[in-house]
């Protein structure tokens, strides 16, 4: 019997400000209130099937990184302690307990700040093609999943639906401005240079990630989820060997079952099967505690 899920939140006292794949924004006070719910998507399909603890794992992960990386760059934290909430939200005070963060707000950037650190995914296909990721050219000789000389960044336009899009960094300057491009660059790698130092000896090699930054009155702030299962490419180091794809804690799992299943891409999305589920569960909390060294806020 599946373990009980939250796919959605209701709360009809506060303005919901957008509804994603993943997460729900209500406006409260002039600040924005974050849920992450236990929905999963895969090929831009949001799937029927959630994953137990997944919000929770989503939420305290990133809530730890934000903390970690708060010297290098300020974020848009206020508290994830729900006794700290506005009045309005004390009711819904066990739904949003460990899977929700208040947060203020900023004016987001319109590109997703890329790290890639391994040839892996889309950089792979394209190096096959033109020994380039992003039109950032490498070496020859690289193999799938092969360490990059050093990690590359490769921003992108935020997509309202389908995929995404790389861009030049050129032309990310194009977009917000050549010194603005630049330093979110420089935060980009930084936070991921510190976050794979401290991964590593922890048995967890990041492949990649996306970060998302906003404006707030001049500055720069660091928005949205911090090298999660879904917005990033964790591989156990113990199991690494370069020459083809690895094993992962991340939704590659999810994918891996759908292309399996000889899925045509078109809805609606099959359900996953319990053993899909579970294992996807034990694979995120996994990679939680791995990395955090601390047991999941039920």
């Amino acid at each position: 019997m599946r373990e009980a899920v939250q796919l959605q939140t209701v709360l009809p006292n506060l303005e919901l400000i957008a509804r994603g794949k993943v997460r729900e924004i209500y406006g409260v006070d002039g600040q924005l209130l974050i849920v992450a719910s236990d929905r999963i998507s895969a090929f831009d399909f949001i799937l029927d099937s959630g994953i137990p603890h997944k919000g929770k794992v989503l939420n305290q992960m990133s809530l730890f990184w934000f903390q970690m990386f708060r010297s290098l760059v300020p974020n848009h934290v206020i508290t994830s302690k729900v006794d700290e909430y506005p009045d309005s939200l004390k009711e819904y005070a066990r739904l949003l307990s460990g899977r929700s963060m208040l947060v203020r707000k900023t004016q987001p950037f319109p590109v997703e700040c890329v790290v890639r650190g391994y040839l892996a995914g889309s950089g792979w296909k394209e190096y096959q093609q033109k020994r380039s990721v992003c039109g950032i050219e490498l070496p020859d000789g690289l193999l799938e999943s092969s360490k990059l000389p050093h990690p590359i960044f490769t921003p992108a336009t935020k997509a309202c639906s389908g995929h995404d899009e790389n861009i030049s960094l050129a032309k990310m300057s194009e977009i917000l401005g050549t010194e603005t491009a630049h330093r979110l660059r420089e935060y980009t790698l930084k936070i991921y240079d510190a976050a794979s130092s401290y991964a590593a000896p922890r048995g967890i090699l990041i492949a990649d990630t996306k970060l998302e930054f906003g404006l707030l009155d001049g500055e720069i702030i660091l928005i949205d989820e911090v090298l999660t299962p879904d917005s990033s490419r964790f591989w156990p180091a113990e199991s690494y060997c370069p020459g083809g794809p690895q094993k992962s804690f991340d939704k590659q799992f999810v994918r891996d079952y759908l292309e399996e299943s000889r899925w045509n891409k078109l809805p609606p999305a099959p359900p996953l099967p319990d053993w899909v589920v579970e294992a996807t569960r034990k694979k995120y909390l996994e990679a939680f505690e791995q990395l955090t060294g601390l047991s999941l806020q039920e």
